[in-house]
């Protein structure tokens, strides 16, 4: 990093010491950690440890409670198998290094960085020390092709209120995509249920790690910024449930009383997988005119109950009209599209010559 940058990085930390407010000062510093590319963060942590002022104190300190490099070391962002060394304490839900750390040095961002004493003010060693009151999880957009996962947070003083807001896209596998830190009141336009905390958090790692694995995944340009600070937020949750299932499928009780319901609605069930809050007309004709000619075997009673059970869905999972005009022009195709044999892929073929 230019010696520029860091200047700017110590202006901009003063500033920061005269706010007083952990959560402006967490903002900052994953912002800062965003932008330093791989081989600017040695030489750049290093430049702070040896100015030693306690704007460049206070930089490390922040840094250190936005770090999630050594919770990610494995290739997951929650290694829970991993041991602790000789001289470090089990991390609880937290990282490996706290803010308060720096006094006697540890690694931050990945590099091993001397002790600064600290000195500075107490509000600093409430960074990244909050309590997760309540979780969000539901569609932000009326086909759920994104979903919103909601974190509330607040210090342990009680003070800074906010809440972490992450976009996770459907139709891509559920990476990722956008996140912000806002205000609880922002709660109010999302029109969220509430969700277990540490199940909401998980699927915010889950989001994150997906995103990783994926090269080229398109986000928002803002995401990087808040990566670190909401995986950190999603670290602090107690009870975090890795890989969680929907439970959208098993709240469905509205199945028609036809023959063949059931059987339909399996198929159904096979076909939204992980994802049942993704239903716009698109994946519903897809499912219909694509999925269930392909990959299906169906009883006669099956194929004729499916366009009502399709429908019951479609009402129970948000009613939207056009996911329901969609249904009445695909629908009628169905029983021709079943019986034509040479829309049927490989596995369907080799399953209807099995004995």
């Amino acid at each position: 990093m230019s010696t520029t940058a860091f200047s700017t990085a110590v202006a901009q930390a003063r500033d920061l010491l005269r706010w007083r407010s952990p959560l402006r000062t967490e903002l900052w510093a994953a912002r800062l950690a965003a932008g330093l590319e791989p081989g600017e963060v040695e030489p750049f942590l290093r430049e702070l440890a040896a100015d030693g002022s306690a704007e460049s104190r206070l930089t490390l300190a922040a840094l250190a409670a936005v770090d999630i490099t050594d919770r990610a070391a494995t290739g997951s962002l929650l290694d829970e198998d991993r041991e602790p060394s000789e001289d470090q304490e089990p991390s609880e839900g937290r990282g490996s290094f706290e803010a308060g750390d720096t006094a006697a040095g540890g690694r931050v961002l990945g590099v091993e960085v001397p002790g600064t004493g600290l000195g500075l003010p107490g509000w600093v060693d409430r960074m990244g020390r909050v309590t997760c009151e309540e979780a969000w999880y539901g569609k932000a957009d009326p086909y759920g092709e994104q979903t919103l996962a909601v974190l509330s947070f607040r210090y342990e003083n009680g003070k800074e209120p906010h809440i972490l807001v992450v976009g996770i896209d459907q139709p891509n596998g559920g990476l990722a995509v956008d996140a912000v830190v806002e205000e609880v009141k922002f709660l109010d336009d999302l029109g969220l249920g509430p969700a277990e905390p540490g199940v909401v958090a998980g699927r915010v790692l889950d989001a994150f790690e997906l995103g990783d694995r994926i090269m080229g995944a398109q986000v928002a340009d803002t995401l990087p910024a808040v990566r670190p600070l909401a995986i950190a937020r999603a670290l602090a949750v107690p009870g975090l449930v890795r890989q969680a299932p929907d439970g959208t499928l098993a709240d469905f009780h509205d199945l028609p009383d036809v023959p063949g319901a059931r059987e339909a609605f399996e198929r159904l069930a096979e076909f939204v997988g992980e994802r049942p809050l993704w239903w716009s007309p698109a994946r519903v004709s897809q499912f219909l005119t694509s999925w269930l000619p392909r990959e299906a075997i169906l009883s006669d009673a099956a194929v004729a109950a499916m366009p009502e059970v399709v429908r019951a869905w479609s009402r129970f999972n948000g009613d939207q009209p056009a996911v329901l005009r969609q249904i009445d022009e695909d629908a009628p195709r169905l029983p021709a599209l079943m019986a034509d044999e040479s829309l049927a892929g490989l596995v369907k073929r080799l399953a209807q010559q099995r004995p």
